[in-house]
């Protein structure tokens, strides 16, 4: 008979911590590629998810600048036409202005030709009337001395 036994083969101890330990490491290995699969996974994810994103943002963000470009442009439309009637009604009012002031200018001529018309009128009148009474007073003079003469050529004619 042999001096082998027939039965299982019992490990020492060095071999069976060398199992566990081989045990362990291809367990983590596992376990380390799975977690590495399932990171890969997850960053690709995140990353068509975060371009996703960036194209929304983008969309959102060209939007917005039309959205402010056409405001602005707005704003900037009703500026000028505020500006031009503000213009418009300074020119209207500028030429009221100017139209009042060439009537009263007008006016004041009227006022000055009708105040001289009146004072030559005036003068006028003054002046015949003083040549008037002038050639009385003369008249009335004349006819008192010429009085005296008469007496006198009476008085040497008796």
């Amino acid at each position: 008979m042999s001096t082998n036994s027939t039965g299982p083969e019992e490990k020492g101890f060095f071999e069976k911590v060398k199992e566990t330990i081989e045990h362990l490491w291809d367990g983590t290995k596992d376990t380390a590629e799975e977690i590495k699969d399932k990171a890969s996974d997850t960053i690709d994810n995140l990353k068509t998810k975060v371009s996703a994103e960036k194209k929304v943002v983008a969309r959102k963000a060209s939007s917005a600048k039309k959205s402010v470009t056409a405001k602005a442009g707005a704003a900037s439309a009703k500026a000028k036409t505020a500006v031009a009637d503000v213009k418009a009604k300074a020119a209207d009012k500028a030429k009221e202005i100017k139209a009042k002031a060439s009537d009263e200018n007008v006016k004041a001529k009227k006022a000055v030709a009708d105040v001289k018309a009146k004072a030559a009128d005036k003068a006028k009148t003054i002046t015949a009337k003083a040549k008037t009474e002038t050639a009385t007073a003369k008249k009335s003079v004349a006819a008192k001395t010429s009085k005296p003469a008469a007496k006198k050529k009476a008085v040497a004619a008796k």
